[in-house]
């Protein structure tokens, strides 16, 4: 997503100068029908917030748990990715709705962060030798939400430990992203779908747009949370469209913490 300035518009209630929220490219200008912006509210979001924790991450995170995740106290929810735009969100969600959070991170610095300034109970570091007992012992009841973004050997570790009636909602695999062809190595499909069947599992895919109607009630409630100091997030921003490839790529790579924003000018 891109935040803009309106420097043109003949669409009714956008003006020049207005900000809006939409699905641009790596420009510095571009045309779109105005249904398809969203005029920021600056009483309550900021350009970035719009892109990150009030955006598209921030939904897909409350969305996903809403609607598939659907964690009750004293569950454990584990989200991979954590330290990220969505899996910081979800995790907090899942505190905020009384759950125990779990998070997965790829560094030891990322899971200090995921714990010491989000306030998940635990977070495990995939890189480590031991990472699938620690996960098991940071797991102690099972796993009764485990929100996908990742997908590789972590999956394959949280299958394991998943609950009986377990709920995955599936928004991302990006250990699988550049996959030309299927993995050296056992197949892992007849597990895999042996547990969803003795464990009576939900795995579901979905994308925020499936849920474009409930995008005002995510707004505003995380727009509370915030303000009431329930709900963190943090930015990384770099600077010029020069940069954007690079910070792409460092990404994928899971460089960043929290959302990653491009600034192209003030």
């Amino acid at each position: 997503g891109v935040v803009g300035e309106v420097v043109d518009s003949s669409f009714d209630g956008l003006n020049r100068g207005d900000l809006v929220v939409g699905l641009g490219g790596w420009q510095e200008y571009f045309t779109a029908p105005g249904t398809s912006v969203r005029k920021l509210d600056l009483d309550r979001e900021s350009a970035s917030t719009a892109l990150g924790v009030l955006g598209m991450p921030g939904m897909t995170a409350y969305v996903g748990l809403k609607n598939i995740g659907k964690p009750q106290p004293g569950e454990t929810v584990v989200v991979a990715a954590a330290s990220g735009a969505v899996g910081s969100v979800v995790g907090q969600i899942a505190k905020i709705q009384g759950a125990r959070a779990v998070g997965i991170a790829g560094s030891a610095e990322k899971c200090r962060f995921v714990v010491e300034g989000l306030g998940f109970d635990d977070c495990i570091n995939h890189t480590d030798p031991d990472f699938e007992e620690k996960l098991r012992q940071a797991c102690p009841d099972g796993i009764d939400v485990y929100f996908e973004n990742v997908g590789g050997l972590v999956f394959k570790a949280v299958l394991r430990l998943l609950n009986p009636f377990a709920r995955v909602p599936v928004c991302g695999v990006i250990a699988h992203y550049n996959d030309t062809a299927l993995p050296d190595g056992p197949d892992w499909t007849s597990l895999i779908l042996r547990s969803a069947l003795v464990k009576r599992l939900t795995i579901r895919g979905f994308l925020v747009f499936d849920y474009a109607d409930q995008e005002a009630e995510a707004i505003e409630q995380l727009s509370q949370w915030i303000s009431e100091e329930r709900l963190k997030y943090r930015e990384d921003f770099v600077s010029g469209l020069e940069a954007a490839p690079q910070a792409f790529i460092g990404l994928l790579k899971g460089k960043n913490f929290g959302k990653l924003v491009v600034k192209v000018s003030s």
